[in-house]
């Protein structure tokens, strides 16, 4: 465990910094992903209002890993421009929040459109935001993501090959999502990983626990470890059920998703965290 620099969606925990705080620090957990604060978009924060969340992270001794950020997430019919200028926003909250990397996407097809209809349109705007960043400081990530020109492991290749400054962040989950095998996917993309998502998923999609699916989640962790990989990132995308006490008479269970299911954001945050130090003391 002592190899991994463990970081976490706290987003997932709680909307508003101060609880996201709280939980990192509960699971001793010491970076963020930063995605979601006080209920706005990382993207959509002013440069003073990121200052103002350095602060507040400073003081709890947490520190930014990643913006986990939306980049990359529109249609290739959308506007590329502004998507750009928000790009170069984006950097600038990155730089100000002392992030490394930032997280973003290879873009969905325009309306009508396959993946593969776009692949010269994914190429050249893959390449205007590498661009945008190249003297930034920060390095631009893909994630596979269901749907997106890179979501099955063999476009991410060739994304990868075609611009070797663009590591991957690689998400097991997602390529379940996709009708693919992470164990296959992980011999395409291995040498380009340079983070890794904790997200493990059933056949039919759903997330689950890492360790708990069919992503091999130990095995990939194990093989990520071996080639000096040390950053991994929880994205829990549990299942919280509010309603499942409720359901239940005193002394009785529904049994309604009882594996998988959560009472609070909380409890689900812990959860998520719990398996993947599970994974990693399994290890050792």
């Amino acid at each position: 465990m002592q190899q991994f620099t463990l970081c976490a969606f706290a987003d997932e925990a709680s909307p508003n910094l101060d609880g996201q705080l709280t939980a990192l620090q509960r699971n001793g957990i010491t970076h963020l992903e930063i995605r979601g604060v006080d209920g706005k978009n990382v993207t959509a924060l002013t440069e003073t209002e990121a200052k103002q969340v350095k602060s507040r992270l400073d003081a709890a001794g947490i520190n930014v890993w990643s913006v986990g950020s939306p980049i990359g997430k529109i249609r290739l019919d959308e506007d590329f421009t502004a998507h750009l200028e928000l790009l170069k926003h984006t950097l600038e909250l990155g730089n100000i929040l002392g992030a490394h990397v930032l997280r973003m996407f290879s873009f969905y097809p325009a309306e009508g459109k396959t993946q593969t209809d776009g692949k010269n349109q994914v190429m050249d705007q893959l390449g205007q935001m590498l661009e945008v960043a190249k003297d930034s400081g920060i390095t631009l990530c893909h994630e596979n993501e269901k749907g997106i020109y890179g979501d099955i492991a063999c476009r991410c290749a060739e994304i990868h090959a075609s611009f070797p400054e663009l590591p991957a962040v690689f998400d097991p989950a997602n390529f379940i999502q996709s009708g693919q095998d992470p164990l296959a996917a992980w011999q395409l993309l291995d040498k380009y990983v340079r983070y890794f998502h904790i997200k493990d998923a059933l056949a039919d999609g759903n997330v689950v626990p890492a360790g708990c699916g069919i992503g091999n989640l130990p095995v990939l962790v194990k093989n990520y470890a071996g080639l000096g990989g040390k950053v991994l990132t929880v994205e829990p995308h549990l299942q919280v059920f509010d309603g499942l006490a409720g359901l239940e008479r005193e002394g009785e269970q529904s049994g309604i998703g009882k594996a998988y299911s959560y009472p609070t954001a909380d409890a689900a945050f812990d959860a998520a965290a719990d398996a993947l130090k599970k994974i990693l003391a399994d290890m050792e």
